[in-house]
């Protein structure tokens, strides 16, 4: 289902469900972060290996507080924006998260709708794209819609953001480009 509901989304992120929404390149698919079964089902739908780990997206710093216990300086002056980072996760972080890495790839995002939605749901959410595992980013509802049918519980009509390529993925620790922007 097509909808502009923001808050008809969040609501259903609450209840562990799965939604895609825009984001600065492309759609992404989301759910809570914490709820496995959601988690699990976002990746049968992506065919996305749990061990290649998952993007967890806020509003605002404070959203990640339950993610990563440290944020630097030098990090957070690139929020909100385009801009995805390796951070240590806080103990406990699930694996399905992290998938097989040491750290966790977080961003605050500057995308109206994105943020929104955050914001809506009262959480960070999961970010991965919305398309099959291996397959080309996703840049409209109405490919969404075709691609995922009724396999998305909702899926938010909006405009991508005009970056042209997905957001850079960069280690906070060692300043490695992990994926070029």
């Amino acid at each position: 289902m097509i909808s502009g509901d923001v808050a008809q989304a969040a609501r259903t992120i609450q209840k562990g469900g799965v939604v895609a929404y825009a984001t600065e390149y492309c759609f992404g698919l989301g759910c809570d972060p914490m709820n496995r079964m959601a988690v699990l089902r976002l990746l049968r739908l992506k065919r996305r290996p749990v061990q290649k780990g998952l993007i967890v997206l806020a509003a605002n710093m404070e959203q990640l507080a339950p993610y990563v216990d440290d944020i630097p300086p030098a990090v957070a002056a690139t929020w909100p924006g385009p801009h995805t980072w390796l951070l240590e996760p806080r103990n406990g972080v699930p694996g399905w998260i992290t998938g097989e890495h040491s750290r966790l790839a977080v961003r605050v995002t500057a995308h109206e709708q994105a943020a929104a939605l955050c914001r809506a749901a009262g959480m960070a959410i999961v970010s991965t794209s919305a398309n099959r595992g291996g397959g080309k980013p996703i840049r409209s509802d109405r490919e969404v819609a075709r691609q995922f049918k009724d396999e998305v519980d909702v899926i938010l009509s909006g405009q991508v953001g005009d970056a042209s390529s997905p957001t850079p993925i960069r280690d906070a620790v060692s300043g490695v480009l992990v994926r070029p922007g």
